[in-house]
């Protein structure tokens, strides 16, 4: 008897029942697509951000001290990181958050006409095999992926090789020597001359613009370092910051509490990414670059408060319309459920009678808004992102619940109605 008034009601008052899923299902759909994005979109913030450079710099320690008492920055003094450890970034804890990174020399050269130019050797699209047995292509092709190629190409390590004299060189510097892709530059290092052939005019928008980029061993050669680079330059996914990261930069992982240090090293703060660096380099001091970190922080805080924003929104304007729609279907049915009170029916009963009747109508549009919304999300994922929204499966049992609380709280004012109804009342027409 009671699945049978339920289908009556749903066939009888179809149009209404549709307006109440309709109303869920805009709800559901705002809210799946907002936390689907939201739990997403701190790999695709960072992901974005990090096509406009490296967040973080290691540089030997004794470079570091001395730019930190005399602010001899870019000067590292004689000091240098090992070439050959450099796969040891990639072994750390947060290695899989370790995106791109690249080593750099920078050589104080002279050119043919007696000019002064700095040669960056760097890596181009470098492929190595890990100690992990991971393989990486890192670069600067990646890493300054903002850079606009005037003429020819990127460098292309696969074609050329990493001992190949080829380079690439800035538009200003381009201008000033008439030169183009093609044409071969005679360039003199510190401890010996190379004749670099130019495959490429980058333009950077900055002082780089003024330099030659070179591979890696070609800069070395220059300036007599074998195995040796000045800095890395690391691009990371990485948490905001708070306070517990904070307190770790600020006074050291050492006044940190075992359990504190725990939560610090296994999250991917910025700071303990570098302290983890820190600890695979010999001797060297790794930091965030701030301006890159902080703007990572927040931007991520203020996307996602805008996402909660949406979806509370969404989901009030939800309970509202389930509100209305229940109440007009209760004050029409009146004289029914009047007639059931009448007859012996409890308050209990009818209400579980009217609430099934919401809650099936709420799972029908709950499941259509759930997979609109789902396709929302991609939408807004490749229009700006790029990319797919990958799937979490806690948007599932959280747009569940989110349902099930707004179509509860929708229909209490019309439970609260239904329980003051009044058989006597209702059935003489008052």
């Amino acid at each position: 008897m009671f699945l049978r008034m339920i289908r009556g009601t749903l066939f009888r008052q179809w149009k209404k029942m549709l307006m109440i899923a309709f109303t869920i299902a805009l709800g559901a759909s705002l809210a799946t697509a907002m936390l689907s994005v939201m739990l997403d979109v701190g790999d695709k913030v960072n992901q974005e951000l990090k096509t406009y450079g490296a967040n973080i710099t290691v540089v030997p320690k004794s470079a570091s001290v001395l730019n930190n008492l005399y602010d001899m920055e870019g000067d590292s003094s004689g000091a240098y990181l090992r070439e050959d450890e450099l796969g040891k970034i990639k072994t750390i804890f947060w290695a899989f958050n370790i995106v791109d990174y690249a080593p750099f020399v920078n050589v104080k050269s002279e050119l043919d006409d007696g000019s002064k130019v700095t040669v960056v050797g760097s890596w181009f699209n470098h492929h190595m095999d890990l100690p992990t047995g991971e393989a990486l292509d890192a670069g600067v092709a990646s890493m300054r992926s903002w850079w606009e190629i005037k003429e020819g190409e990127w460098l292309d390590e696969s074609k050329t090789g990493e001992d190949a004299d080829a380079a690439m060189v800035g538009t200003v510097l381009a201008e000033q020597q008439g030169l183009h892709a093609g044409d071969t530059l005679h360039v003199k290092g510190e401890a010996g001359e190379r004749s670099l052939k130019i495959v490429g005019i980058y333009d950077a928008g900055s002082d780089e613009d003024e330099q030659i980029y070179a591979p890696l061993n070609t800069a070395q050669a220059l300036a007599g370092i074998d195995g040796c680079v000045d800095s890395i330059e690391v691009s990371a996914l990485t948490t905001p910051e708070n306070e517990l990261a904070e307190r770790a930069r600020r006074d050291g992982p050492s006044s940190l509490t075992v359990a504190q240090y725990e939560k610090w090293y296994c999250t991917a703060y910025a700071s303990s990414i570098c302290w983890q660096i820190q600890e695979a380099i010999t001797d060297c001091v790794a930091s965030p670059v701030r301006q890159v970190a902080d703007s990572e922080g927040a931007i991520l805080e203020k996307t996602q408060l805008l996402m909660i924003l949406i979806t509370i929104l969404s989901l009030i304007g939800a309970a509202l319309g389930i509100c209305n729609l229940v109440t007009a279907s209760v004050m029409e049915r009146s004289s029914e459920i009047g007639l059931m009170k009448a007859i012996g029916a409890q308050n209990g009963a009818v209400s579980l009678l009217v609430l099934t009747e919401i809650f099936i109508t709420a799972i029908f549009g709950g499941v259509i808004g759930f997979f609109a919304g789902w396709g929302f999300a991609q939408i807004i994922g490749h229009t700006v992102f790029g990319s797919a929204i990958t799937m979490r499966g806690m948007v599932i049992p959280i747009v569940a619940v989110l349902v099930v609380l707004v179509t509860l709280i929708g229909s209490i004012p019309a439970i609260r109605m239904l329980l003051r109804l009044r058989p006597a009342e209702v059935l003489h027409g008052r």
